[in-house]
């Protein structure tokens, strides 16, 4: 069955294209597996609420009528706006209007927050022609409104972040809450909001069903913004501004996603395995909780023929508080593809320890592949469980804390012919990772994590195998080209690959576990096949590698992708590696699963970035072929 959906149609009506319904919520309610609801174009207002699941042979299509483009908002538009005093305007509204969730009396709170100490922020936001406000602090703070340049956030080595449009900081507002009322203040400057179109987000979600199970839902060709969805660790309810609320097999492609206050897209936990019970409680530290998930995860059922196999491809995600996609559990055997990710947490209005453009948990064989991602915090972010994940083919740039991060797992994890190019590369927080024919152009720490114990699984299942601490190494670094381009910022961050020069050869390693010398010894890289230059240098006990000092790069957007242009010396177009393959990676210590595909198929390592084939005259970094001089590659494709 064919649903449609109107701007213009009438919930009464019989939903067919000539007289169609008016929400698309209402078509929700209706659809079963099989059917298809297909929505014009205009701006529907609403929370989209999928009752019933669609099967694997006959899904239930959300899709845009051909040429037309509907917009899901989670906002409202708000008139009549009063002038107070100066260039401070007020609206007073009443509670019913937001139902049981009053985004301007709840705050952005949850584990792993870290709030600034003045004041915290509060789910609500205000827009102006679509650019969103700020939230200001006090009163005070709303009537004297001068720019903001940079925002709360906290590092270790600290950095400082720039918000990207600091002029914008200046457009604030304040609400006031009692027991019937919301008053919303804002300091408009020199626009007259009465002649402006000024929204303000009134809804948690745009489209997520209340209910779990809803599986083998698609969702394409939508643009979807505006909503006051919350703050989503790990161990709470996370709940995005579109999601699959523990579900099975999702497709949400072809869509722009913007505006979330903290996630646009949730492929993660749901609320029975916890929810913030750390910050609720104050018992225990919040890691505690998250292993506690995982169990009670699979107590609920948490196994590939009930949970994940999603599809997230072909969007633009941007302009969102927290995340671009997230997920702990129900992202496992997902597949992230083809994303355009930009803008993630630039606001810097409040800052966690969970936010990046892709942050998932337990994300066993997930694949993240020929994404872009960048002006984000985090590029992607990969931590817990991330077994048999592969990430492969994507772009990241100008991302402030790093492009890649990967925390307390212990593999196999394969990073392979991707482009890093902002200054700080990587956080290898971790062990058991094969990186292998990748363009690395910053700095990277490396850290051992001797107090906390973390699950590893059985090959290819969410079941656990057993626990153990992340003592760093167990690496793979093989046939990358690490241009060190950056000086170190800091004693933590500083080019590869001698910060592996504390870790064994596995030849010593080997030979100290078989006269059992050390109890737990420290483990053993295998490094090979490298190409250095500027502030970067081998491995101490690197055989094959190469100095390649005068290659230089830059990156450009264009109207059809993004251009990588990467100038060669002699020295690197004619240095030549040793293939990698599954085999040659072998396994890592403590979970001993293959670096392979989910189906237990070697990866294919002879594919570079473009899809070209390798000679048997390997090079190192992403491409099948380099030569000297420039070179200029489309490395994403818009």
């Amino acid at each position: 069955m064919i649903y449609y959906v109107s701007t213009k149609g009438n919930d009464s009506a019989l939903g067919t294209k000539e007289a169609p319904f008016r929400t698309i919520n209402h078509a929700a309610q209706i659809a079963v597996a099989g059917d298809t609801v297909k929505v014009f174009g205009g701006v529907y207002r609403e929370w989209v609420d999928p009752k019933n699941a669609g099967t694997e042979d006959a899904r239930i299509t959300y899709e845009a009528v051909e040429g037309e483009k509907p917009v899901i908002k989670g906002s409202e538009i708000v008139t009549d706006w009063e002038k107070v005093e100066g260039t401070v305007w007020k609206k007073t509204l009443p509670n019913s209007m937001f139902g049981d969730w009053n985004p301007y009396s709840r705050r952005v709170e949850g584990d792993w927050l870290m709030k600034p100490k003045d004041y915290s922020v509060h789910l609500g936001d205000v827009y102006i022609n679509g650019v969103s406000m700020y939230e200001a602090s006090s009163m005070e703070d709303l009537y004297e409104a001068k720019i903001r340049y940079s925002g709360c956030q906290r590092s270790s080595p600290p950095i400082v972040e720039q918000i990207p449009d600091p002029e914008n900081t200046i457009y604030r507002w304040y609400a006031q809450v009692d027991e019937k009322e919301t008053t919303i203040l804002c300091n408009f400057h020199a626009i007259d909001p009465n002649r402006e179109t000024i929204e303000i987000n009134v809804r948690k979600c745009c489209f997520y069903p209340t209910n779990t199970g809803r599986n083998y839902i698609t969702l394409r060709g939508f643009e979807i913004a505006q909503a006051a969805c919350p703050w989503t660790p790990p161990t709470s309810n996370q709940v995005g501004m579109v999601g699959a609320n523990w579900s099975k097999g999702w497709i949400i492609e072809n869509n722009e996603l913007h505006d979330a206050k903290c996630s646009a897209i949730s492929i993660g936990k749901e609320a029975s395995t916890g929810d913030n019970e750390a910050m609720k409680k104050h018992n225990k530290h919040s890691h505690y909780y998250q292993t506690e998930a995982v169990f009670l995860g699979l107590l609920k059922g948490w196994n590939k023929d009930t949970v994940g196999s999603h599809l997230v491809r072909n969007n633009v995600i941007h302009d969102c508080g927290q995340n671009g996609v997230v997920g702990h559990m129900g992202c496992a055997f997902s597949r992230i593809e083809h994303n355009h990710i930009y803008r993630i947490s630039t606001k810097h209005e409040f800052h966690g320890a969970e936010i990046a453009g892709i942050k998932f948990h337990a994300a066993i064989d997930v694949v993240i592949e020929n994404n872009s991602i960048h002006d984000t915090t985090r590029g992607i972010w990969l931590d817990w469980q991330i077994q048999g994940a592969r990430v492969t083919k994507n772009l990241l740039y100008n991302n402030a804390r790093c492009d890649l991060m990967i925390e307390v797992t212990h593999g196999p994890c394969t990073v392979d012919n991707n482009v890093l190019l902002s200054e700080r590369a990587m956080e290898n927080v971790a062990q058991g990772t094969a990186f292998v024919h990748n363009i690395i152009a910053g700095n990277v720490t490396q850290k051992d994590v001797p107090d906390r114990e973390t699950p590893y699984h059985f090959p290819h299942s969410t079941l656990v195998k057993g626990m153990t601490k992340v003592l760093g190494g167990d690496d793979r670094v093989l046939n990358n080209i690490i241009l060190g381009a950056y000086p170190s910022a800091s004693s933590s961050f500083i080019a590869w690959c001698s910060i592996y020069n504390k870790y064994l050869t596995p030849e010593v390693f080997y030979e100290k576990m078989k006269k059992n010398v050390e109890r737990i010894p420290v483990q053993p890289v295998w490094i090979d096949g490298n190409a250095y230059a500027g502030y970067a240098s081998a491995f101490r006990a690197e055989e094959n590698t190469a100095r390649v000092d005068g290659t230089a790069f830059s990156i450009e957007e264009t109207a059809d992708g993004f251009v990588l242009t990467l100038n060669v010396p002699a020295t690197l177009s004619q240095f030549t590696c040793k293939a990698v393959t599954s085999e040659r990676l072998g396994a890592p210590i403590f979970t001993e699963e293959k670096y392979e595909n989910s189906d237990g198929t070697p990866i294919d390592f002879t594919i570079d970035i473009l899809g070209n084939k390798r000679d048997e005259n390997v090079i190192a970094g992403p491409f099948a072929t380099l030569c000297e001089g420039e070179n200029k590659f489309v490395v994403w494709k818009k």
